[in-house]
């Protein structure tokens, strides 16, 4: 019963049928979702969402490709919204240096006041590191005393290493499913285990036998068996190991009857609406 630690539950792709998918991931088995808010506008209908979805994890965060949206006030809104939600961590956050026009110094200042804040709340951090690994590990050394994980992860072997001894955890989803990701399969088949993390990053990042198609959490098992198949395992213990990882990481209760302790509370919801809407975003 493996849980989705990033995925989109908000978005608009999911707007028609979001109920609808998220019964289509739980009947195929998949136990949870963390799912990362990328915006200040969008905490609040995360939070909302999480609040009627007890197997929905929240994080909220400012993300780099977003960075047109972001204000500096943002920040101190994270940390209200943190105080009042509960969140399991800050994310998604990052650098990217592949988005043409994207301003690498206020990126670099978001992104390090972000590490900041989870360092502050005990949280760890959702990370977007698109041709900029050498640099988030930079900062991440800088800021000290975090954890995470880097999504989608795209760097080399060396890099991982260097991110384990930081303890962070490297995400993978459907690109690995493409045989012509043959990097980033050698470093799949060859960090440790408890390194792992299976994600989606659903609706984008379909796996290869779904090319073109809207992603959905229940292609984790696609993820899954590729990988195996590139380390040599049964299905059952990238599973078992990824699950694991991600219960600790995210700090996720074992027993389904206590996922309902992660939850924002109603207060905490609308405290969380409040705390994100004054700033603008656009």
């Amino acid at each position: 019963m493996p849980i989705d630690s990033h995925v989109h539950i908000d978005a608009p792709e999911f707007d028609a049928d979001r109920d609808a998918m998220l019964a289509r991931a739980r009947a195929a088995g998949i136990d949870g979702f963390v799912a990362p808010a990328v915006r200040a506008a969008d905490w609040p209908r995360l939070a909302t969402l999480a609040w009627t979805h007890a197997d929905l994890h929240p994080a909220f965060g400012l993300h780099p490709m977003y960075l047109d949206a972001h204000r500096h006030e943002h920040l101190a809104a994270l940390e209200r919204t943190i105080a009042d939600t509960r969140p399991v961590a800050v994310g998604e956050c990052g650098i990217d240096h592949f988005v043409d026009g994207l301003d690498h110094e206020a990126q670099r200042t978001f992104f390090e006041s972000q590490l900041a804040i989870a360092k502050a709340a005990g949280l760890p951090v959702i990370v977007h590191a698109r041709r900029a690994v050498d640099e988030v590990i930079g900062c991440i050394r800088r800021i000290g005393g975090t954890c995470g994980v880097i999504h989608s992860f795209p760097g080399s072997l060396e890099q991982a290493r260097q991110l384990h001894d930081l303890g962070f955890r490297l995400g993978f989803g459907g690109p690995v499913t493409y045989d012509r990701a043959r990097r980033l399969r050698a470093v799949v088949a060859a960090i440790p285990l408890d390194q792992l993390l299976l994600e989606t990053d659903s609706p984008d990042q379909p796996p290869s036998a779904r090319r073109g198609e809207r992603n959905e959490p229940s292609s984790l098992f696609d993820v899954a068996a590729t990988i195996a198949a590139l380390r040599g395992l049964p299905v059952e213990a990238v599973l078992a190991a990824s699950d694991a990882n991600a219960r600790a990481l995210f700090r996720l209760p074992e027993a389904p009857d206590a996922r309902a302790t992660n939850r924002p509370s109603p207060q905490g919801r609308s405290q969380a609406a409040q705390s994100a809407s004054g700033p603008t975003t656009s």
